[in-house]
């Protein structure tokens, strides 16, 4: 709005005319410049200022760089906004809390739980994930697994401080009067899972998609019970009649759900962590220590000469024969990467058996098959997308990808895709397709079951650069004991 001095007058003169016209226009502009909401400001300045934390759900700094579902889908917003985003992560949830409350930053995507109590001093747009709230205990400890509320009496309980974790405690102190617990400044829910791993705490509270998570790098870790109905997750903003980043967002949120980029997001975090279980886990570990470090060299050279992460390499590699250079199956595919005598001698290798050769030769072909993905198909989908091919070949997942067109799905994104490739095993869907039959379950595991090996790999990788110390033949229980020194991821 154009704001006047208090008492002065513009004459309108002949003389005065033009010169009180030119001044009222510059004051016009310049008032029409000015942003007229906190959306405008934002988009203005061309920053969003977002609170998180650092943990495997949310934000975490990755082999290619920032990365984690809150931070992804935090950054789709910010794309269409058409701003950048400038994260910011407090010390504690408390901190985060109140940076919302007090305006000082302009939302919090954290993973945070809608409580009413929260709701008291914050505003949540609309849910974009429904978790419960588990009790975390440590397998093969000689302890009982605790089954009820009464079983936690006396036991070493720590959550973090001013979280939903703590408020649900309290509501269900009111049956059970002698339950106890401390609530940790310092530590987050990734951190406690941990002191529960080592068994410094008895017991601690997390939400159930930390828990999946958390159980990949820790799999002595389990859930004992629900302590809470399902919650939803949501963003968080200030309380403030200022409706329009608050609208933009959730129009948004509502978008991606409509559209199914919300299902995408949550299927590349969560979707292929479900089969993978304790024992594999286990397992995986071990190898990691004891047969992993004779073909590392080898995997990180093959993957430098082909443009790849050795990380996803090696996850091939142990998919294929769990790194043993003498693997052989039934149909006659041999060697760490398990590669068929038509493919070895398209390759030109000559000793599948050598570990060199095969893992090179593996290389070369996931890096020939992605360049054969469709270009429009971007990643990490056009990863998954050559692995699957690695795996049932490229003519039946281009089959699989038509039938995805054909029941509505979209033929570039994997999470719609790994919904149809079992039909290839139907008749009704195999007989119009160009290729046939093919066990279409077959590649989906194929797919899940390599990039939970690539993210406990990332991890352990890590760890291990960092020098810390693996101690694999330590008591029956604790085969795969390990010095953590940070929180998972």
């Amino acid at each position: 709005m154009l704001k006047l001095v208090p008492d002065t007058v513009l004459y309108w003169d002949s003389s005065l005319r033009h010169l009180t016209l030119f001044v009222i226009s510059l004051l016009l502009l310049s008032s029409c410049g000015q942003p007229k909401t906190l959306l405008e400001q934002i988009q203005k300045d061309g920053v969003l200022l977002v609170a998180t934390r650092n943990s495997p759900t949310t934000y975490f700094e990755g082999s290619n760089g920032p990365t984690g579902f809150e931070y992804d889908l935090i950054s789709l917003l910010a794309k269409e906004l058409k701003v950048k985003v400038k994260i910011i992560t407090p010390s504690n949830l408390s901190d985060i809390l109140s940076l919302v409350s007090q305006n000082q930053v302009h939302l919090a995507a954290a993973g945070l739980t809608v409580t009413e109590s929260r709701q008291q001093w914050i505003r949540f747009g609309p849910s974009y994930q429904t978790i419960t709230q588990q009790l975390v205990y440590r397998m093969g400890t000689g302890e009982k697994r605790p089954r009820k509320l009464k079983d936690l009496i006396g036991k070493h309980i720590e959550v973090v401080a001013d979280s939903s974790h703590a408020e649900q405690l309290e509501e269900l102190q009111a049956s059970q009067p002698k339950l106890e617990w401390i609530e940790n400044p310092e530590l987050d829910s990734g951190e406690l899972l941990n002191l529960v791993w080592e068994q410094v705490i008895d017991y601690s509270i997390a939400d159930s998609n930390e828990v999946d998570l958390s159980q990949r790098f820790y799999p002595e870790l389990s859930a004992a019970f629900d302590i809470s109905k399902p919650q939803q997750l949501a963003w968080a903003f200030p309380i403030d009649k200022d409706d329009s980043l608050y609208n933009a967002a959730s129009t948004f949120i509502e978008k991606i759900k409509a559209n199914g980029e919300l299902d995408v997001l949550l299927d590349r975090y969560y979707g292929h962590i479900e089969r993978f279980n304790f024992a594999g886990t286990r397992t995986y570990l071990r190898h990691i220590h004891k047969r992993l470090p004779k073909y590392r060299e080898l995997f990180e050279a093959a993957a430098n000469e082909n443009d790849l992460d050795w990380r996803l390499l090696a996850a091939i590699g142990y998919q294929e024969s769990h790194w043993n250079p003498e693997a052989r199956s039934p149909t006659g595919v041999r060697g760490i990467m398990m590669l068929t005598l038509a493919t070895a001698d398209y390759l030109k290798i000559k000793d599948r058996l050598d570990p060199a050769q095969s893992i090179e030769g593996g290389a070369r072909y996931i890096k020939k098959l992605t360049k054969r993905i469709p270009e429009g198909i971007s990643e990490p989908d056009r990863t998954w997308f050559a692995l699957a091919a690695y795996n049932v070949g490229l003519g039946h997942l281009e089959d699989a990808r038509i039938i995805t067109e054909k029941r509505g799905g979209n033929p570039d994104v994997w999470n719609d895709v790994k919904e149809n490739l079992p039909l290839l095993s139907r008749r009704k869907w195999y007989k119009q397709t160009k290729h046939g039959y093919a066990r279409g379950r077959e590649p989906v595991r194929y797919v899940e079951y390599i990039r939970s090996y690539y993210d406990l790999l990332v991890w352990y990788s890590a760890q291990l650069d960092e020098r810390v110390t693996l101690t694999p033949d330590a008591p029956e229980q604790n085969n795969e004991a390990v010095e953590i020194t940070s929180p998972a991821l």
